[in-house]
């Protein structure tokens, strides 16, 4: 085996010499009978050594990973295939980072390897050509033994179209909903009150107003960022300014009734190049982040400044995550709220380093609690 004293924090490192792979190849060869199935298959599908490396790919499989031929996936791990952001961080590549203790296709095809068929779902964020997106993947692993040796069959389907889906559905029936319900609540009051209150309603009906054009508007960028269409209007900010505009904004929205917000006295009034509205999604994922992660009369703080050649945002809370949370915090699908959830950590992340030029980093300890840390030039590279 080579890589033998490779450190790993999850799954084995080691693979198996070149000379290994390529029996392992050609003993799968020989079952042409399982390779005109496998071929057959109309979504992808890969078989794996107990090392976890390719084998074998079927034609969905080599189109769905960007692959000319098998030579060029031959021996890669599926993290690897797929540009996953994690899969180079350590020497000993996919499944062997501290993420991938969260990552449904490493625990199928560690099941698989026990002899159990094991059915999972994952969200991969991966890095091409120094563009970041996500992949959400449905995988299926089999066992499969061959003489004395045990192999996986690795299927996976895309299933983002499902998952986006079920996020707008979530929005849209709920949150916008809820929304929406306010804004009634409040016209009915309007329509009994005698008079003494109409000033309290109709600052009620503009802050419902607001969050509902601001959730319509936010999904419609997200689409859009997804695809490649959003435009970035680049114009100066001034970010002391630009964060007394969320404060204001976000004091009235429901995930702040039971916390205080405040600005703290520190943060320094910076003038940069951005786009106001797009940073403006992103600070404000971070707000409603911080707001909904909070106990009853905790402060979330709002900060800003510039370091060297560099301007940046903090949002801070007193609340610790979980490892097992911090580990998938950035995945397009994840999201400690339910199912359908999860797209404001991933739209920071997305909206920052594809749009923006900058960079969205967190650190979260019992000790000092959580900060999101948003990062940008202060002139875009264009």
């Amino acid at each position: 085996m080579d890589d033998a004293c490779v450190k790993t924090e999850f799954a084995p490192a080691e693979r198996v010499t070149p000379e290994q792979l390529q029996q392992q190849m050609a003993t799968f060869s020989q079952r042409a009978q399982l390779r005109e199935v496998l071929d057959a298959m109309p979504v992808a599908v890969m078989v794996l050594n107990s090392w976890r490396q390719i084998i074998y790919g079927n034609t969905p499989m080599l189109r769905f990973v960007g692959a000319k031929a098998l030579s060029d996936v031959l021996g890669l791990r599926p993290g690897e295939t797929l540009y996953c952001i994690h899969a180079f961080e350590n020497v000993g590549g996919c499944g062997t980072t501290r993420f991938c203790r969260e990552c449904g296709a490493v625990r199928a095809i560690q099941s698989s390897l026990l002899g159990e068929y094991s059915v999972e779902e994952c969200s991969i964020a991966r890095r091409r050509h120094g563009v970041v997106d996500a992949l959400d993947l449905r995988v299926w692993a089999t066992p499969l033994q061959i003489g004395d040796e045990e192999f996986v069959i690795f299927s996976l389907m895309d299933i983002g179209h499902e998952r986006r889906r079920q996020a707008l559905e979530r929005i849209f029936f709920h949150d916008i909903l809820n929304t929406a319900a306010a804004l009634q609540s409040a016209s009915e009051f309007m329509l009994l009150d005698d008079g003494k209150q109409v000033r309290d309603i109709v600052n009620l009906i503009y802050a419902s107003t607001q969050s509902l054009v601001q959730e319509i508007r936010t999904q419609r960028d997200l689409l859009a960022a997804e695809n490649g269409s959003l435009q970035v209007n680049w114009q100066v900010v001034d970010t002391l300014p630009l964060l007394k505009q969320l404060f204001e904004l976000y004091r009235h929205h429901p995930a702040a009734k039971d916390c205080v917000l405040c600005i703290a006295p520190e943060a320094e009034a910076v003038r940069f190049e951005s786009d106001p509205t797009l940073l403006g999604r992103v600070l404000g994922n971070m707000l409603k982040n911080a707001m909904e992660a909070s106990a009853p009369g905790d402060c979330v703080t709002l900060s800003c400044g510039r370091l060297n050649s560099r301007v940046f945002f903090t949002v801070h809370n007193s609340g610790a995550m979980p490892e097992s949370v911090q580990l998938q915090v950035f995945q397009r699908s994840f999201s400690t709220k339910g199912p359908g959830r999860g797209l404001g950590t991933y739209s920071m992340r997305l909206l920052s380093e594809r749009y923006l030029n900058g960079k969205v980093t967190f650190e979260s300890s019992p000790e000092k609690g959580t900060t999101f840390i948003a990062t940008y030039l202060l002139r875009p590279e264009l």
